[in-house]
C-alpha cells in the first residue's frame, strides 16, 4: 500500500506549505513510505484529488486544498485530520497501516 500526499509545490500560502512540510516530515521521520503527488505541476493529480475527496470532507465553498492524504485510493483525510491523529497517537490507524513492531506511534 502506498500513502499518497497531494501537495502544491507552488502554493503561495505559507500555511499550506508548512502543513505539507509537517505531514511529509513526520512520514519521513517515521520511515513511512509515501509518494508526493503535486497538484500544481500535474493537472491529472489535481483532477484526481478533487474528484476523490469525499463530499463530507469538502469545504463549503471552493475546492479541497492540499495537503490531502490517501492510502492508494482510500481517502485518509486532510491536514487537520492528520494532526488530530498524530496528537492522539493513532497515525497508523489514520493511514490504514499496521504499526511496525516496537514503534512509538500506533
Amino acid at each position: 500500500m502506498v500513502i499518497k500526499v497531494y501537495i502544491a509545490t507552488s502554493s503561495g500560502s505559507t500555511s499550506i506549505k508548512k502543513q505539507q512540510q509537517d505531514v511529509m516530515g513526520f512520514l519521513s521521520a517515521n520511515k513511512i513510505e509515501f509518494e508526493e503527488c503535486d497538484i500544481a505541476a500535474n493537472e491529472d493529480n489535481r483532477k484526481w484529488m478533487r474528484e476523490n475527496v469525499p463530499e463530507e470532507a469538502r469545504p463549503p465553498a471552493g475546492n479541497p486544498l492540499p495537503p490531502q492524504i490517501f492510502n492508494q485510493d482510500r481517502y485518509c483525510g486532510n491536514y487537520e485530520a492528520f494532526f488530530d491523529a498524530r496528537e492522539d497517537n493513532v497515525v497508523y490507524v489514520f493511514l490504514g497501516l499496521t504499526a511496525p513492531p516496537g514503534s512509538k506511534v500506533p
